[in-house]
């Protein structure tokens, strides 16, 4: 049996700037960390000639083209694997739709465990550009390419993507005790709504494809505010850090009427009213997990409980995808 596993994500300053539709023109750059919540894949020989894929539904098929999982259809006929005789699970500690990035998780597992399975040794780089491959050329997802690259690698890290399609990755120098405060006081909680990205997404893509000058100003904006949000990282302040996130998140309501909500609205308002000091929600928008930067952490907790939220406790993943058995 194999067993591969990747992290989730949270991101942290520039989030929008990795779709093609942006960085083709005007480079992207964000900041992201991987955390300690999975997406676990299995692959098991069988004796049986057949396929059998379970995720939420089970699909038994004589051969991997005949997968309805696009993701699984296209990472075989990738490697060149017909798929028979192979046991596939795939399970998650966090549901998708969450905003955390599960589906570029889901993908760089999934094709660990396919390489692992034909006993090739690849790179977390080409893991994540043939994720990319997958979803963005193959599967046209109107989406970007964090997802992919901060799970294959991990860490807390920044990416510039190029015009011409490369991905360069560099890991925020935070010193130590830095690093401890930030995973320390960033605390995130569970809306209950999930959402599908690819819709909010689609929205700013065909918007900035179209040249809306409010859209590609609104992404140039949120691409400096990456820059300076990892700039107050890497000086240790991390207060100048929270306030960039509030701003942030109060700059990217405006690309979509889908990206909020009333009720998201009154959570944020009042988290900023009992101790956190700037806040954003995770991921393309619309429902998922607050993310919170509060030093008077127990005060925060203890109103957001209150209000009905619950809280996920997480640390930062240094190890990225990788083979657990």
């Amino acid at each position: 049996m194999i067993i591969t596993r990747s992290p989730l994500r949270i991101s942290l300053g520039g989030g929008g700037t990795d779709l093609p539709s942006y960085y083709e023109d005007h480079t992207g750059f964000l900041i992201a960390a991987a955390i300690d919540k999975y997406v676990y894949i299995t692959i098991h020989k069988t004796f049986v000639p057949e396929m059998i894929l379970k995720y939420s539904k089970v699909e038994r098929v004589d051969h991997a083209e005949q997968i309805e999982h696009p993701i699984v259809r296209e990472a075989c006929a990738l490697l060149q694997m017909d798929g028979r005789s192979l046991e596939i699970t795939a399970m998650a500690d966090i549901p998708a739709g969450t905003g955390l990035g599960s589906s570029g998780s889901f993908t760089t597992a999934l094709l660990k465990a396919l390489h692992t399975y034909k006993k090739n040794i690849v790179r977390p780089e080409e893991i994540a550009a043939q994720a990319c491959q997958i979803e963005l050329e193959k599967l046209h997802e109107p989406i970007g390419k964090q997802d992919q690259y901060i799970a294959a690698v991990g860490g807390l890290t920044s990416f510039h993507f190029l015009p011409n399609g490369r991905v360069e990755i560099l890991p925020v120098e935070a010193d130590e005790e830095t690093l401890y405060n930030l995973q320390d006081n960033l605390l995130m909680f569970f809306t209950g709504y999930t959402r599908s990205a690819s819709k909010i997404l689609k929205e700013q893509n065909d918007k900035t494809r179209g040249m809306n000058s409010a859209m590609i100003e609104n992404l140039h904006f949120v691409k400096e505010l990456g820059v300076q949000s990892k700039e107050a990282i890497e000086s240790g302040n991390l207060r100048e850090f929270a306030r960039l996130m509030d701003v942030h998140w109060q700059r990217k309501k405006e690309r979509s009427g889908e990206m909020s909500n009333p009720k998201i609205n009154e959570w944020y308002e009042h988290a900023m009213a009992n101790g956190a000091l700037g806040g954003k929600l995770i991921g393309a928008g619309g429902g998922g997990f607050l993310l919170f930067y509060a030093e008077e952490k127990t005060r925060l907790r203890h109103a957001m409980r209150l209000a009905g939220l619950m809280e996920v406790r997480f640390r930062f993943d240094f190890e990225g995808t990788k083979q657990v058995i």
